[in-house]
């Protein structure tokens, strides 16, 4: 005998919630329905909900995919221009123009010319924060002149422009994360409905003989039934029997 399958998709959800609804529209009397009224009132009314959380948390995903790009970029020039800064600082100690100890400002170790690692976004807000912020700190102390190509502007001009869009990438994500549970509450209440309201229709369509007639009737409901291998071709075999049995039985 085939076997019944419950939708494993949002969309296969939807579609059997709705077929169900409908075939229990089109019916001419109410008391033919083949699942109780009360059922039906809480799908109609668990329906709305359930596509409106889809669509939020459909919208909410496309807003940080399309959001990725632009911080992705952030991120890259955040990072070229703080460890070009730091570079060019290394430079200006390495000819003479500042002593060693100016690295202390930035929260660099006095004698370290290695770049800090800038690969994580904790580490260029970090080192971002520390850069600006020793610069200001050096120059209000008179110990030497401003850093060019680049300058402490530009770097903060980029360093912000990386900081707004993480903040913002970060509250996508948490959209996304809150709409994505709120499908899956609701997930796990459609399946629930989907299995009583199949139960019922099954057991509606209990006494009726005609195995194929019956799947046809739950199907009519959003039933789905799905055969095992070659269960199709002995169904049909059977079938041909019978007929024939029937045909010259007298």
């Amino acid at each position: 005998m085939p076997y019944r399958r419950l939708p494993n998709t949002d969309a296969a959800r939807i579609r059997a919630l709705k077929t169900a609804l409908k075939k229990s529209r089109d019916v001419d009397d109410i008391n033919t329905m083949a699942y109780p009224l009360s059922l039906r009132q809480r799908v109609d009314i668990f329906l709305p909900k359930f596509e409106t959380a889809i669509v939020n948390s459909k919208s909410a995903r496309d807003k940080q995919i399309q959001n990725s790009k632009v911080f992705a970029e952030s991120i890259r020039k955040a990072r070229l221009y703080i460890s070009h800064f730091i570079q060019v600082l290394n430079f200006t100690i390495a000819r003479g123009e500042l002593k060693s100890t100016a690295r202390v400002f930035y929260g660099l170790d006095e004698n370290e010319t290695k770049l800090p690692s800038l690969q994580t976004e904790t580490e260029l807000l970090n080192w971002g924060e520390k850069v600006i912020n020793g610069e200001q700190d050096r120059l209000n102390s008179r110990v030497g002149n401003p850093i060019y190509s680049p300058n402490i502007a530009i770097v903060k001009v980029n360093f912000e422009n990386f900081k707004q869009n993480y903040e913002y990438q970060k509250r996508l994500q948490a959209n996304s994360a809150r709409y994505s549970q709120e499908v899956a509450q609701f997930r796990a209440e459609a399946d629930s409905l989907i299995t009583e309201v199949w139960n019922d229709v099954e057991l509606h369509f209990e006494n009726v003989k005609d195995e194929e007639q019956k799947r046809y009737m739950c199907e009519e409901y959003g039933l789905v039934y799905v055969f095992r291998r070659g269960e199709k071709e002995r169904i049909k075999r059977l079938k041909e029997a019978e007929e024939i049995t029937l045909k010259f039985s007298f």
